[in-house]
């Protein structure tokens, strides 16, 4: 059997890199490190080993997950695709999705809210183009629905402020190209036709 010959501190401080048989093994965290009280010329099976990778890859991998999933709200979809991208095993994944369950870090509607707060302060969007947004994102369109319906955005305020911002390059133009351009502009932000021709004929009164 493989035995310790040499155990290191990593760089971190939260790790120590084992050492079997004069190569590197593999590395632990300093807390599982002592639970198993592993030592130089320790004798250790296959099957021990290979338990005490798994243990400590899935710690290694849980610290480097709630980094990710606590810097904001995650939704779901990130958090796989995430696990995805860090190419994480399968048998590690559901135990991983419990703990962040646990902790409250999967929550499908504190993301869709903190995504509609973030595009109405600073990328403001009519709610067709929000809806797709969060669809994309991986978001039913129960929870969509529920949290749009319950945020109460007003289109209308947010095209007219849209529109203000914008009309300086349109000045010049003949009226009718100037309300075409007006147009344009609001059905490719996703507002409707009720609002778009509303405000056109509102800017159109104040010309």
């Amino acid at each position: 059997m493989p035995s310790i010959t040499a155990i290191k501190p990593q760089k971190n401080g939260r790790r120590v890199n084992i050492y079997l048989d004069g190569k590197f093994g593999f590395g632990i965290d300093i807390e599982n490190f002592v639970k198993l009280g592993l030592k130089v010329e320790q004798e250790l099976s296959d099957t021990e080993i290979e338990g005490i990778v798994k243990k400590a890859e899935f710690l290694k991998t849980l610290d480097k997950l709630l980094r990710f999933g606590t810097l904001r709200p995650r939704s779901e979809k990130e958090l796989k695709d995430w696990l995805k991208r860090k190419k994480v095993h399968e048998s590690l994944t559901e135990e991983l999705f419990n703990r962040l369950n646990r902790l409250d870090l999967v929550d499908d509607k504190k993301f869709a809210e903190w995504w509609i707060d973030q595009r109405q302060n600073f990328r403001p969007k009519a709610k067709r183009i929000l809806n797709m947004e969060l669809r994309m994102k991986g978001i039913r369109k129960e929870i969509v629905k529920d949290v749009l319906d319950r945020l109460k955005i007003d289109e209308e305020k947010i095209a007219r402020e849209l529109l203000e911002k914008k009309l300086y390059r349109w000045k010049n133009l003949p009226k009718l190209e100037k309300r075409q351009k007006m147009g344009q502009f609001l059905a490719r932000k996703g507002f409707g036709w009720e609002i778009i021709s509303k405000l056109i004929k509102d800017f159109s009164f104040e010309e």
